[in-house]
């Protein structure tokens, strides 16, 4: 029974993994680009959520807010540092140096607007974990002995409604054609009218909606926020996406899933300083045996979302 309890929370800690490896994935698989933002995006709307929720908005301006409206203006901030950085680092990058795709020059900046981000979040709220004062009932069910919490299980269907609805933007909608062209081939694309200036931001648009949704359903679940939240999330994101396969969306959802029954199981077994070398040796094995991942392609931004 406590094996099933183990895989239970395996799948609600793995829907966590799987949003955002699935942000990682879009900008990996249109954009050819490994955005080092994601995991402070993560980490933003689960900080600002608690601060709105404890202090209010500043100068002021307001008193502390419910808890779901403090996390729906995270998931805001959220979005808009995404466009910010799109702005920033490819749009102006782009302008400056050609298609920027291929310099290594969006990649640092993005990894120095994490560490500016996050630093800022710590000089503003310190280093310390914070209390998220979520809902205050007991929401757990007990079914046949295995207990499950009503925010995991809300949280799950959300993350499978999203996935489901991203697959169907992808392959159905005018916008969805226009990320795949871009993806085939961004120089075919716009001889052939796909505006990228304006398709592009869509891409951090939904990084930035998916990273604050998966950083306000973890400050709902497990009632703890901090400015280094997204440091071990990102990380095991990024191994989930690999594992599942670089560029495929339903790649990522299996290799977060597997990313968290592994944690899980390797706590249950061998204790929590075990996860590291767990998680990590899972992603070295799966380079060495099948490079592409599960679900994955040898190369990568060519149509295979």
């Amino acid at each position: 029974m406590l094996l099933i309890q183990q895989f239970v929370n395996s799948i609600m800690l793995g829907s966590v993994y799987v949003t955002v490896a699935v942000a990682f994935t879009l900008t990996i698989g249109v954009l050819n680009f490994l955005n080092f933002t994601i995991p402070t995006l993560f980490m933003l709307a689960g900080m600002v959520g608690w601060a709105l929720a404890h202090w209010g908005l500043p100068f002021g301006l307001s008193g502390p807010m419910t808890w779901p409206l403090a996390l729906f203006f995270g998931i805001c901030v959220a979005i808009l540092a995404s466009l910010l950085v799109e702005r920033l680092t490819f749009r102006y990058l782009k302008t400056k140096y050609g298609d920027s795709t291929e310099h290594a020059i969006p990649l640092v900046s993005s990894l120095g607007f994490l560490l500016v981000l996050e630093n800022l979040v710590r000089i503003g709220y310190g280093t310390d974990a914070q209390r998220f004062p979520g809902p205050s009932a007991d929401l757990t069910m007990n079914i046949g002995g295995i207990f499950v919490r009503i925010p995991q299980l809300v949280s799950l269907g959300i993350v499978v409604l999203i996935v489901v609805g991203l697959t169907w933007l992808l392959k159905r909608s005018r916008i969805g054609r226009g990320l795949r062209a871009i993806a085939e081939n961004p120089d075919a694309a716009n001889i052939l009218g796909v505006d990228t200036n304006r398709v592009v931001p869509v891409v951090f648009m939904l990084t930035g909606l998916l990273c604050g949704l998966a950083g306000a359903l973890f400050a709902v679940n497990y009632g703890e926020v901090s400015p280094q939240m997204g440091e071990d999330i990102g990380t095991k994101a990024i191994a989930g996406m690999v594992v599942g396969g670089l560029g495929s969306i339903w790649g990522a959802v299996l290799g977060g899933l597997i990313v968290g029954l592994t944690e899980m199981m390797t706590i249950h077994f061998f204790g929590a300083d075990t996860v590291q070398v767990a998680v990590w040796g899972l992603l070295l094995l799966t380079l060495l045996l099948r490079p592409q991942g599960l679900f994955g392609h040898h190369s990568i931004g060519k149509g295979k979302l």
